[in-house]
């Protein structure tokens, strides 16, 4: 089969590149060893940008990446230490709950609590606890997951987006993409431990997803709740939020899984103009910013090994992805409307879309 062979062969050098080029950049140059955490971004000549600030984000989606690398030489010590630096930067010792961000002398800079982080913390710690047995990661997130269930949750399967450092309402309400992201991090507990309280927060959240975010017209889940003024959606997280549902056998089959098999056809008929997706668009498939951004192609791609007969298309993605996002130095975070290349710095958080993305390809190589 030689368009098979052509695609594995694709598949291992991206995957080579990843290993060999992209990763050891957080070990080494992207590593800040004074507070043990990885620098926020790093320039074209993979030295670090300024530090202004460091974000449990950034450090959990690190912890993610070194986890569930375990044939890359050193990555397991690289995961403890980014794990131990986790609780010991971004940890509210007094209210509970973990800090947006610390400033470059490793004091608490941002001290609100929002859905995002704490939703990546429950991802990472699940991760890296079902890779290194470590029982302080279960305990770290069996309380990241308590404090969810406990402040962030509104009562009607839904989460607020931001609160304040002592748990007050900022009035935010719920976004898609935290909710998207802790959808993911349920499904990762539940790939580790037996969770009862967890699976029925994860239905009821798309349940609710289902009946507050999806747009009844376009079938699209929208980045606000319905009714929300200027609304719109991403391609991307279109993508993303399929790979999750079709790949659970959980939500497989469910309300939010149908309605995203439909939206796909229109994100990717709307959203993907010669191979590049776009970044946002209008509910009438204008285009609102044509920003071409590696996680988004990155979810593409992903989306589409789990399409029928998607062998050629994924080698066509794979090929786009390769000569016009990915470099000998590493990679371009995003392209113009034009297609010229927007921002030459490589971001610590986009490795862990990467991960995910080529995660997806065992399938094609085997």
């Amino acid at each position: 089969m030689p368009e098979l062979s052509r695609l594995a062969e694709l598949i291992t050098a991206t995957r080579a590149h990843f290993i060999n080029t992209i990763v050891p950049l957080w070990q080494h140059q992207g590593w800040n060893p004074q507070l043990a955490l990885p620098f926020e971004a790093l320039d074209a000549q993979h030295q670090p940008l300024p530090s202004q600030r460091y974000r449990a984000m950034a450090c959990a989606r690190q912890l993610y990446l070194f986890a569930s690398l375990p044939q890359v030489p050193g990555a397991q010590a690289h995961a403890a230490a980014l794990f131990r630096a986790l609780q010991r930067h971004f940890h509210d010792a007094e209210q509970g709950g973990w800090f947006y961000s610390i400033d470059s002398n490793g004091q608490p800079l941002d001290r609100r609590k929002d859905l995002y982080t704490h939703a990546f913390i429950v991802f990472a710690c699940a991760h890296y606890w079902g890779s290194s047995a470590d029982p302080l990661a279960e305990s770290v997130l069996k309380a990241a997951l308590e404090v969810i269930a406990t402040r962030f949750a509104t009562g009607d399967g839904l989460y607020e987006a931001v609160l304040t450092q002592d748990w007050l309402t900022l009035k935010s309400g719920p976004l898609q993409n935290p909710l998207m992201h802790l959808a993911e991090a349920f499904l990762a507990t539940l790939q580790v431990r037996q969770d009862p309280a967890t699976q029925t927060a994860l239905i009821a959240l798309c349940q609710a997803m289902q009946r507050r975010f999806v747009d009844s017209k376009t079938g699209l889940l929208l980045e606000k709740p319905l009714g929300s003024a200027d609304n719109w959606f991403e391609p991307g997280h279109q993508f993303e939020w399929l790979y999750l549902l079709e790949t659970s056998e959980l939500l497989h089959g469910s309300p939010l899984h149908r309605s995203m098999q439909m939206a796909f056809s229109k994100a990717e008929a709307w959203g993907v103009q010669e191979g590049h997706v776009l970044s946002m668009l209008n509910l009438d498939g204008s285009v609102r910013d044509a920003t071409q951004r590696i996680w988004a192609q990155a979810e593409y791609l992903r989306a589409l090994t789990l399409r029928p007969d998607a062998q050629q298309r994924v080698e066509q993605q794979l090929v786009t992805l390769r000569e016009g996002f990915l470099h000998a130095g590493g990679w371009y975070e995003c392209r113009d409307a034009l297609g010229d290349v927007s921002r030459h710095d490589m971001p610590s958080t986009t490795p862990y879309h990467l991960a995910t993305c080529y995660g997806s390809f065992a399938q094609w190589v085997e």
